[in-house]
């Protein structure tokens, strides 16, 4: 029996499980609450990732990326290196997709020492296919601000409604 697939699927499901324990212990603690600012930022940062996203500027998108990003994908399975992504988006998403945060969705969270959790909820439009009927995922990116930069080290991403609720 191949153990591959199977191995995938634990290291998908393991950050997406410890989620809610993470984020049940950052509700508890006052102090784990963003601030103001934080939530102000990664919301600006999310609307300037996804607009060069969705205008296909892949030299502002992929300058959001950290080198060694790694993307989890629920049918994509992993990709690792900003240039798998930002090939990614050229050759499957340019023209054909437009990503829209779902509102009210977002929810941010620091991580001492190293930057911010983004957690929300994101629709896909496909409008040569069906453009009244978009596609929803939740996605968890973690962001990593070194040297006064804020860049993406992390992405999960899974279907919204496969998910239990």
């Amino acid at each position: 029996m191949n153990k591959l697939p199977l191995l995938r699927m634990i290291l998908l499901l393991v950050p997406i499980l410890a989620a809610p324990a993470f984020l049940a212990s950052a509700q508890d603690n006052p102090g784990a609450k963003a601030s103001d600012d934080l939530v102000s930022t990664i919301t600006a940062l999310d609307a300037a990732l996804f607009d060069a996203y969705n205008r296909c500027d892949l030299e502002k998108f992929g300058s959001y990326l950290a080198d060694d990003l790694e993307f989890y994908h629920d049918q994509g399975g992993l990709a690792v290196g900003k240039q798998k992504t930002i090939d990614g988006v050229k050759n499957n998403i340019c023209g054909k997709v437009r990503r829209e945060l779902v509102p009210g969705t977002l929810e941010v969270y620091p991580i001492h020492g190293y930057g911010a959790v983004e957690i929300g909820v994101h629709r896909f439009y496909h409008p040569s296919q069906q453009p009244d009927t978009p596609g929803e995922a939740k996605f968890i990116h973690i962001w990593q601000l070194k040297d006064g930069v804020w860049k993406i080290t992390r992405v999960i991403s899974v279907d919204h409604h496969g998910l239990a609720q």
